[in-house]
């Protein structure tokens, strides 16, 4: 199954009922890996990266062990965090300066995490297939961090 299989309306009726009575964000971040690491296929890593310092800085996450700090404007991540704009990447090798956690990646999305107006982190999903994610996948993604940032 591709991630634009994904039927993400169903995933967020999920991710919901996982965080609606949680508080906590560390809890809610890990849990909402958890779901999307197990729902989504051909990555081989998610999790999120959050503001502190003045850099992204490694959250929970499921998959090998990755980078733990990112500046602004680095790589993928850094670079959709500086733009506060997701960003769906085709092929890593061809993006000017990633940052190369995992040599299997090949592919990449980043959503930001908004709260309030105010960048707190971004959701990474990588995969080791070229072209992995869609303009579907982009907009599933970024309502299911909407239904995060509800419950953060």
């Amino acid at each position: 199954m591709s991630v634009s299989q994904i039927n993400y309306e169903r995933l967020g009726q999920q991710l919901s009922g996982l965080i609606s009575d949680e508080g906590d964000q560390i809890a809610n971040l890990a849990n909402c890996a958890a779901l999307l690491w197990l729902e989504i296929h051909d990555v081989n890593w998610i999790g999120f990266y959050l503001v502190k310092e003045d850099q992204l800085v490694l959250g929970p996450f499921q998959g090998k062990p990755a980078c733990s700090r990112i500046p602004f404007g680095k790589g993928v991540c850094g670079t959709a965090a500086a733009m506060k704009a997701t960003i769906l990447v085709a092929d890593v090798h061809q993006f000017p300066g990633h940052i190369a956690c995992d040599q299997a990646s090949n592919s990449e999305i980043v959503v930001p995490v908004i709260v309030g107006g105010e960048l707190i982190g971004v959701l990474d999903i990588d995969s080791p297939q070229i072209d992995r994610f869609a303009h579907h996948d982009q907009e599933g993604l970024e309502n299911l961090v909407k239904i995060l940032v509800s419950h953060l």
